[in-house]
């Protein structure tokens, strides 16, 4: 599955608001799609670059022989899943923003994993 077809099917996942595919170590979208009113998703896919990073950071200096399998950023009003990709495919990262109030969290992620795997950069 290509990048925008990935990016389409994250946002049939109930509840997305936005998606996008980010490299964290330039900090660059290489997709995005939906967003909007609130939600800028240049400006969040930066954003969340620096926690991949602090985060990747974190784990180097706790020496964790470990891979991050996805971040939670839980809002108010919105989910923030950011799911890096296997190290095989380089410093990328998908991320997905739910409408809290429709999304369904656990299967949200399921489907993000599911698209993850089925993506080819």
């Amino acid at each position: 599955m290509n990048i925008e077809t990935a990016l389409k099917e994250a946002m049939t996942i109930e509840g997305a608001v936005g998606a996008a595919l980010v490299d964290y170590e330039s900090g660059m979208t290489l997709g995005t799609i939906g967003g909007g009113d609130g939600l800028d998703l240049e400006v969040a896919a930066a954003g969340n670059t620096e926690v991949v990073r602090a985060k990747t950071r974190t784990l180097a200096l706790l020496n964790m022989n470990d891979a991050v399998e996805d971040i939670l950023i839980t809002l108010s009003k919105q989910y923030h899943l950011i799911r890096p990709l296997s190290s095989s495919r380089g410093s990328l990262f998908l991320y997905l923003a739910l409408d809290r109030s429709r999304g369904n969290l656990a299967l949200a992620r399921h489907n993000l994993k599911q698209i993850e795997s089925a993506l080819q950069v």
